[in-house]
Formats: C-alpha cells, sequence, structure tokens
C-alpha cells in the first residue's frame, strides 16, 4: 500500500490575498492618506479635542513609502493650510495652521499676525489668511508673542488657532518642510459620531 501524503495546509493561499490587503493598506497610509485622533485643544475652534480628522499625505509631497524621504516636491503650503507635523524636540505628531511662509516677515502681537507690514484681519474671532476666514480662539489671551522676524528658505511659521493654548511656532521655532506629514482636509468623526467638517 502506497504511503498517504498529508493534507496540504489551504492557509497559505487563503493568507496571501490578506497579507496583500494589509501590504497596500499601510503603503497607502504612509505615503497616500492617513487618518488621525487629535488630543488636545490647541485648535480650537476650528479642531476640537477627541476628534479624528483626514490627512492628505501626498499634498505637498510625493514620498518613499515608509519613510519621509521625498520623491518630488509638490506645491508647497499655502497660508491658512491645517497641516500634521512632527515635532521635532519630542518626536509628537502635531497638529496647526500655516501662517507665514518661506520669506514672509512677521509677527504676532496679542495672537493677531502681521504679514510683510500689513495685519491680518481678526474680526469677531474670524481670521482671513489665504484659504480663507477660519476661528481663532483668545479666550486664554494671545500666547508669547513673537518677530518680526524672516521665515527662512523651505521653512514654516505654524499656530494654533487657540493662539493662548497652543505649544507652537512660537515655542519650537521653524518646521522645515521635510517635517511636514501633510495636509488636514477635514474633520471626519467629533464626539463619537460621523460628520465632515471641511478643513
Amino acid at each position: 500500500m502506497a504511503p498517504r501524503c498529508p493534507p496540504r495546509s489551504s492557509r497559505g493561499p487563503r493568507l496571501a490575498p490578506l497579507l496583500a490587503v494589509i501590504a497596500v493598506v499601510a503603503t497607502g497610509r504612509s505615503s497616500l492618506a492617513d487618518h488621525y485622533f487629535v488630543p488636545t485643544e490647541s485648535m480650537l475652534p476650528t479642531v476640537h479635542a477627541g476628534d479624528h480628522i483626514v490627512v492628505n499625505k501626498a499634498a505637498y509631497d510625493a514620498r518613499l513609502p515608509f519613510s519621509e524621504i521625498s520623491l518630488r516636491h509638490r506645491t508647497g503650503p499655502a497660508r491658512g493650510d491645517v497641516v500634521v507635523l512632527v515635532d521635532a524636540e519630542t518626536g509628537a505628531t502635531l497638529l496647526k495652521r500655516v501662517v507665514a511662509l518661506p520669506g514672509d516677515e512677521v509677527s504676532v502681537r496679542g495672537g493677531a499676525i502681521t504679514l510683510n507690514g500689513r495685519q491680518v484681519p481678526l474680526d469677531h474671532g474670524e481670521e482671513v489668511l489665504d484659504r480663507g476666514a477660519h476661528g481663532v480662539e483668545l479666550d486664554d489671551g494671545g500666547g508669547p508673542e513673537l518677530g518680526p522676524v524672516v521665515v527662512p528658505k523651505d521653512s514654516y511659521l505654524v499656530l494654533g488657532d487657540n493662539r493662548g493654548n497652543s505649544r507652537d511656532g512660537r515655542v519650537f521655532g521653524w518646521v522645515p518642510r521635510e517635517r511636514l506629514l501633510g495636509r488636514a482636509i477635514a474633520v471626519v468623526a467629533r464626539d463619537g459620531r460621523p460628520t465632515y467638517l471641511a478643513l
């Protein structure tokens, strides 16, 4: 009687598609789009603590997956973009607003911004930058003051919308382009409920 061959495991063929899907999703999250949980109130009133946001990670640079290596620069941030970045001092992921671009002369007094000699409109808690109007929270004051200083090449000044309660560029300095992980597109969940609030 011929010896029986042990039955072949079907686990391998069934596992391959799942692993392929996981690899595609991980690569996409690394270099195309991702979502983040917001832990602080530094971006009130625009973004609340506990919000979930979606981020376009290819907005400014096409990156090598799983790295910070830029394969191709795209258009840089505009004033008013809400961006996700890495804090060089702590390694934490932060959400802030770009308020000044390379070459801009900028100052911040009482939470209000002056760009290239002109005060940025701030009326009834709304500030107007290139991307349009957004809310600014001044209940805790305006926070640290800055400048006037000129933003260096390939760097940006980022601030929280909650000017008196935000650890931002007034504390940790300029943000080099390579530390920008992407542009925040929208709040997609608030208070545990799905929503869509464009940023």
